[in-house]
């Protein structure tokens, strides 16, 4: 499998290197540049792409005459009411020149969405899994859902396919890291769909790239440090500093399920999170927590408190925003727990502003992100900002396509 590096911005002109640099490789540096602002700022005239980038107009002309020939730029329209000409065309990304695949791994559903080279969305489609399908059967389904979505949006081929799935992404090959807890197919997916569809595969951590939909397109567009609290049937963590995504040596950053805390009964081990803080904000201690207060019935009715995982306590917190008293008891000692890993993660990182993100921390909104921030504000000296999450349950989703689209656009536009 490939490996991501989530890219950077810049704005940095480069008719500099021009001077210095062969022909050839002063008009890739240019052609670059000038896709690239094409997709940040675009449709733009030649007249703004010589303002953007500092080149000489018959520089611009001859760069806009060559990108038009790859298939990737077209005369979209003209600038202002009244002018025509040359001057007045505006040129854009051929968003049709090329398509992207992402692809969200859950242990009961294969989530798909397929974009084109702007990032807009196509086409969606899902398929639900059942524990007891046969993995190679479900491998089949799979790569022939992303197959169909592709053909709907009318993608010839895919450039890239990004994959968000659960469990620890090798940082040094790529891959799934190999565990009883997660299904065996999850682990053979990235390479059916790479022999199936002919396209590179690029696989990360479902945490990692909720985060990165959060930064780009959700709560923490103005932040380049934060932590970001997955809070749904499992627990964990993503961690961005200073724009870059941290996996660690083994691709466990942000495993904080493990973290020893107060106020459980026993210790976390390496084969099981039971005891960490994970026992404390899972999907069914949530639900536990809500029982005590006396409000799974209510959200459930006749079903009771038999359910668990992130889809009942995504139920119970809503039903706690509107149950009064009891609705705010819960939520107080909910955010008390959650505010325990929240201060861990800003004693060692002091990241400024924390999300919470997966379903409970949606559920919950401002009204939960509020009670979590005023309780890690007694506990810890350090300012922490506590957003909730606004992508949504797509978050997963957005970042995989995210992931293929930033190298999607560095193949053909080159890095930025």
């Amino acid at each position: 499998m490939a490996f991501w590096k989530d890219p950077g911005m810049t704005s940095m002109s480069v008719s500099a290197v021009g001077r210095t640099a062969s022909p050839s490789t002063a008009r890739a540096i240019n052609d670059g540049l000038a896709l690239h602002l094409l997709k940040d700022k675009g449709p733009l005239t030649a007249g703004q792409l010589k303002s953007l980038t500092g080149l000489s107009r018959p520089t611009i002309a001859d760069l806009v005459e060559r990108l038009r020939q790859t298939g990737l730029v077209a005369v979209v329209g003209e600038a202002g009411a009244e002018r025509r000409g040359p001057n007045a065309r505006l040129y854009g990304i051929v968003a049709d020149s090329a398509h992207v695949a992402g692809v969200d791994v859950r242990t009961d559903s294969v989530a798909v969405c397929v974009a084109d080279l702007l990032g807009r969305t196509l086409v969606e489609e899902s398929l639900p899994v059942a524990p007891d399908v046969d993995p190679a059967h479900t491998v089949a389904a799979a790569v022939a859902l992303v197959e169909r979505a592709a053909e709907r949006a009318g993608a010839a081929r895919l450039h890239h396919i990004g994959i968000g799935a659960p469990g620890l992404i090798d940082p040094a090959t790529g891959e799934l890291n190999s565990t009883g807890a997660l299904p065996s197919w999850h682990r053979e997916l990235a390479t059916a769909l790479h022999d199936g569809l002919a396209a590179p595969v690029l696989l990360e951590n479902e945490v990692n790239l909720a985060a990165v939909a959060e930064q780009r397109l959700g709560a923490v567009r103005d932040r380049d440090t934060f932590v970001l609290l997955w809070l749904g049937h499992g627990i964990g963590a993503a961690v961005v500093l200073d724009r870059v995504l941290r996996r660690g040596a083994s691709g466990g950053t942000g495993e904080i399920g493990f973290l020893p805390v107060p106020g459980t009964s026993e210790l976390p081990s390496a084969t099981s999170c039971d005891g960490g803080f994970h026992s404390l904000v899972s999907g069914g201690a949530v639900c536990e927590l809500a029982e005590r207060h006396g409000l799974v019935a209510a959200a459930y009715g006749e079903r009771g408190a038999g359910a668990e995982g992130s889809g009942a306590a995504e139920a119970v917190i809503r039903a706690a925003l509107g149950a009064g008293e009891r609705g705010e008891a819960f939520l107080d000692a909910l955010a008390a727990r959650i505010a325990l890993g929240v201060a861990a993660i800003c004693a060692v990182l002091d990241p400024g502003c924390a999300v919470l993100g997966g379903e409970v921390g949606r559920a919950g909104g401002d009204g939960l992100a509020g009670r979590v921030e005023d309780h890690v504000a007694r506990l810890s000296p350090l300012r922490t900002r506590v957003r909730a999450g606004v992508v949504g349950g797509g978050g997963v989703l957005r970042g995989a396509v995210l992931m293929a689209l930033d190298a999607t656009q560095n193949e053909l536009f080159g890095a930025p």
